[in-house]
């Protein structure tokens, strides 16, 4: 061996040791950060807004229900809101903010005033939170990220052609005892019910189109009435003063229709009118049962709620948005079904129901 050649071959091998290690050393820091990150996102607080249109009315109480159900499941944190009533923008506005300023990754939303509650969902949305509505779509519907709900259209029509094929021959005259003026899931089941009765001004078929009211020379009475009882049932006086002949009511959902029954019973007019309603929840079901409601289109606010956290969940630990309309059902519930008209009885109305 030469000179030196030891050498030469030890500083080789030296260097050959460095650039090993330096190779290691390359592929284990991303596999550390990788690891780094995966244990950050796994430790990382996952928070939910849920904010309904108010705290009373029993399908948002297990709406609240739902959602604490699923956010429990996913080792989330719920935050929870609502408003003062069916349309308070105000209060809506306010919960928003204060979600996004206490880090919640994502807000579900019951909207109250569709269009009015537009810039604050922009604003949360542009601040990277993610918002899904639930039963009742903004105005408009890609305001928000995704709407997980009943087609409210779909209810309305439901009951519209129950209600058609018990009368028969009758002529209606009809009251429609609404929600609020211009508030979408309202006029969606307003003009999904004129619809399923084939109604509509000239003979025109009414559409789901959520500007306006689709109008019906039998519908001889509106009164908006927020879905309230109380205010439904002074609505409904108002209509029987206003026409006496009155035989069909369409309710926006049973606390108006309970408001409604209340005044025709005092009228002593309860045995002669037809009410059909949307929402299923247990007081509407025992309603049918007790022979003082006809039908109703039964929705499943659970489901929207837990459907709502688990995309909210997915969201913070995949990226992964929600997009788009998501149906999460709707059953028509009667006692006396009608030839052609596909529906479930109080039984499966009970057993599905929520309040």
């Amino acid at each position: 061996m030469r000179r030196g050649s030891g050498s030469r071959w030890l500083r080789a091998a030296g260097t050959a040791r460095v650039v090993l290690a330096l190779a290691l050393l390359l592929g284990i820091v991303p596999m550390l950060a990788m690891v780094s990150q995966s244990a950050s996102a796994q430790d990382k607080e996952i928070i939910v807004g849920l904010i309904t249109k108010t705290e009373t009315n029993p399908f948002f109480v297990k709406m609240k229900e739902g959602a604490q159900k699923a956010a429990e499941a996913d080792g989330a944190k719920l935050l929870t809101a609502a408003g003062a009533f069916d349309a308070d923008n105000a209060g809506q506005t306010t919960a928003i903010e204060n979600m996004v300023t206490a880090g919640a990754q994502g807000i579900l939303i019951t909207p109250g005033d569709t269009k009015a509650i537009v810039p604050a969902i922009e604003k949360a949305r542009q601040a990277g939170v993610l918002v899904i509505a639930l039963d009742t779509p903004t105005e408009p519907m890609d305001a928000t990220d995704a709407l997980f709900a009943t087609d409210n259209f779909k209810a309305g029509l439901l009951i519209g052609e129950y209600a058609k094929a018990v009368m028969g021959d009758k002529t209606p005259v009809i009251a429609t005892i609404d929600g609020s003026t211009g508030v979408s899931v309202s006029v969606l089941r307003h003009n999904g019910f004129l619809a399923g009765y084939g109604l509509g001004e000239g003979g025109a078929t009414p559409t789901a189109d959520m500007s306006t009211f689709a109008p019906a020379s039998q519908v001889v009475c509106s009164q908006d009435a927020d879905g309230d009882q109380a205010k439904s049932q002074t609505a409904m006086e108002n209509c029987l003063q206003a026409n006496g002949d009155i035989n069909v009511v369409y309710t926006i959902n049973e606390p108006a229709a309970r408001g409604v029954y209340t005044a025709l019973k005092a009228a002593g007019k309860e045995k002669d009118v037809l009410i059909v309603s949307v929402d299923g929840g247990c007081d509407g079901v025992r309603m049918i049962e007790a022979g003082e409601l006809a039908a109703t289109s039964q929705q499943y606010p659970l489901k929207m709620a837990q459907e709502g956290v688990d995309a909210v969940v997915n969201f913070v630990k995949t990226g992964e948005k929600p997009t788009g309309y998501h149906d999460t059902g709707v059953t028509l519930i009667t006692n006396n079904p009608q030839p052609g008209i596909d529906s479930k009885d109080t039984k499966f109305g009970l057993e599905n129901c929520w309040g």
